[in-house]
């Protein structure tokens, strides 16, 4: 590895070709390396679900969504918190393993892999992700049709977690995401292979934006055109960014009679043009402009901010917000608030950030 780290998942990446001492978007070398071995440990973990898939044997229950929320708190911008990506690391340690002995008791053969096999010491974290991010592929052809292909999943997963918050989800598309892994992580596939797997990858992308859109219009209605009011009132506020519209729900019921009015920033401005959010008379409109410059927008918004997905731009030393921005779903950063969902895995207790506005 050159540098410390090398990252070229977005279009800003250093000098066009990828980052290698830290990430431009401000994460750091080692969150990089942490996400390589997230990334290697999720391989493993789908290499051991597909190989039972493959024998109708179904899956330990929160498979799919361990999966999804790992690529999901990947995907640039979302998550710098080194802490909470380690966590994902240790827990899919343990659902790898579990998964390796439903198998074995199946008498299913599990394929030669190193990430079926490596003993997971976390004093080997570090060293181990040396080995098993982008440049483990020397071949760039084929390291490019990977990566294309781990970029759609990642989209694909972002797009998978918001609809099944709202109760909807496709087995198939948890199947051939874990099948996808699997297939680049045991199989010596060439160009055309991984051209063809690309192009599976786009269908599949398709079908799961055509979910979304469904879960999205039955809980919400269909957005319509409407003017969205970008000043600010006096009573308090919080600002949403992200794109999880089950967030946006919950932060409005449970806001609504406080006096505490609520705002969209950025990534979250659609929610305005649905209809299912109109009722809600504390829902004043949108504050700001595009997610890069939320440096200056959030320290002159004189209130908490809730992050529901990406996009994190780290905030400058000596941000008067720094302590009042809250993360939630498959987002984090070190030093903020972190909201999980409730014990029933599908709401959450925003009374935090309502108090704190």
């Amino acid at each position: 590895m050159e540098g410390n780290m090398f990252c070229y998942q977005c279009q800003e990446a250093a000098k066009g070709t990828g980052c290698v001492l830290k990430g431009v978007c401000g994460k750091k070398d080692t969150t990089a390396r942490y996400m390589d071995l997230l990334l290697f440990v999720v391989r493993g973990v789908s290499v051991a679900s597909d190989a039972l898939r493959t024998k109708e044997y179904e899956v330990e229950a929160g498979t799919n969504e361990f999966v999804t929320d790992a690529l999901f708190s990947t995907i640039t911008n979302a998550n710098f918190d080194d802490e909470s990506i380690l966590a994902r690391v240790r827990k899919g340690l343990e659902l790898r393993d579990r998964l390796k002995v439903r198998a074995v008791e199946a008498g299913i053969v599990l394929p030669e892999a190193d990430e079926l096999t490596w003993n997971g010491k976390e004093e080997e974290y570090l060293s181990k992700s040396a080995s098993v991010g982008v440049l483990r592929e020397p071949n760039e052809d084929l390291r490019s049709l990977k990566e294309l292909l781990m970029y759609g999943l990642k989209g694909m997963a972002a797009y998978h977690e918001h609809a099944m918050r709202l109760g909807f989800t496709d087995e198939a598309i948890h199947a051939f995401m874990q099948s996808a892994l699997a297939r680049i992580t045991t199989q010596t596939m060439g160009a055309d292979e991984l051209v063809a797997l690309v192009l599976e990858a786009g269908q599949h992308g398709v079908q799961v934006m055509a979910l979304l859109d469904r879960a999205n219009t039955t809980r919400y209605g269909h957005p319509e055109l409407t003017k969205v009011n970008i000043g600010v009132g006096k009573n308090p506020g919080i600002l949403i960014s992200g794109h999880d519209l089950k967030d946006m729900e919950e932060l409005l019921a449970q806001t609504e009679g406080t006096g505490v009015d609520v705002y969209t920033h950025s990534e979250m401005l659609p929610a305005n043009y649905y209809p299912a959010f109109k009722k809600y008379k504390h829902f004043v409109g949108n504050y700001g402009n595009a997610w890069w410059k939320q440096r200056e927008e959030f320290e002159n918004f004189n209130g908490p901010i809730l992050f529901t997905t990406n996009c994190i731009v780290p905030p400058l030393e000596g941000a008067s917000y720094r302590d009042r921005v809250y993360t939630t779903n498959s987002t984090g950063f070190p030093g903020w608030k972190h909201i999980p969902a409730r014990e029933d895995g599908k709401t959450k207790d925003f009374s935090e950030i309502i108090a704190h506005a």
